[in-house]
């Protein structure tokens, strides 16, 4: 029977790691999930629809109806193409969330230093997150307002809040498994001994 108190930990770091899956294979890849959404183009994590997997993009014109770049200067500059680049923090946050469910599974099935492992890979997930969150909403708040700014329609796309999801979770997950360190595990051992 697993130990109890990793439980709730557990449960929530799994969910915090499938929604930040989700977020990871966003457009390109997957175009129902994306950061913004501008008419029929959509931008993820590793670039935006019709373009290529990579790390980092440029918001390029021809892709929003423009003939021109000259609109689009001020958006393509050297700190928005850096931001872009920082997105790679989100498979970052899922790898750690990920490490934070197996450490789980070992806190629930087997040992308290499982938890307590669980407890600081959700605590790095979460800082992790966290980071990768303020910069998107930076980023694509910069990008949507000067695209609006520009008459050209630009919507927050889901990604966002999924992310969002996904940082919420983790910071539950901390805690819980925080408390979970200090569950009783002595029923278990008692049992191994049998």
């Amino acid at each position: 029977m697993p130990a109890s108190p990793a439980l709730p930990g557990l449960v929530l770091c799994f969910a915090a790691t499938v929604l930040l899956v989700f977020v990871c294979v966003s457009s390109p890849t997957w175009e129902k999930i994306s950061f913004l959404n501008v008419g029929p183009t959509h931008y993820g994590v590793f670039g935006f629809t019709g373009s290529s997997t990579g790390i980092g993009y440029e918001f390029q014109s021809n892709q929003l109806g423009f003939h021109s770049d000259s609109r689009l200067d001020d958006i393509n500059t050297t700190v928005i193409n850096n931001l872009t680049k920082t997105l790679i923090l989100h498979p970052i946050a899922c790898g750690l969330s990920g490490l934070a469910v197996l450490f789980g599974l070992c806190g629930a099935g087997y040992h308290r230093v499982g938890t307590v492992m669980m407890s600081l890979f959700a605590a790095l997930a979460t800082i992790v997150t966290l980071v990768a969150w303020v910069l998107d909403m930076v980023l694509f708040s910069i990008v949507r307002n000067r695209m609006r700014d520009e008459d050209i329609d630009a919507e927050y796309g889901n990604a966002l809040w999924l992310t969002l999801g996904a940082l919420v979770a983790l910071i539950l997950a901390f805690f819980s498994s925080a408390c979970g360190v200090f569950g009783s595990y002595r029923r278990k051992r008692a049992e191994a001994k049998i």
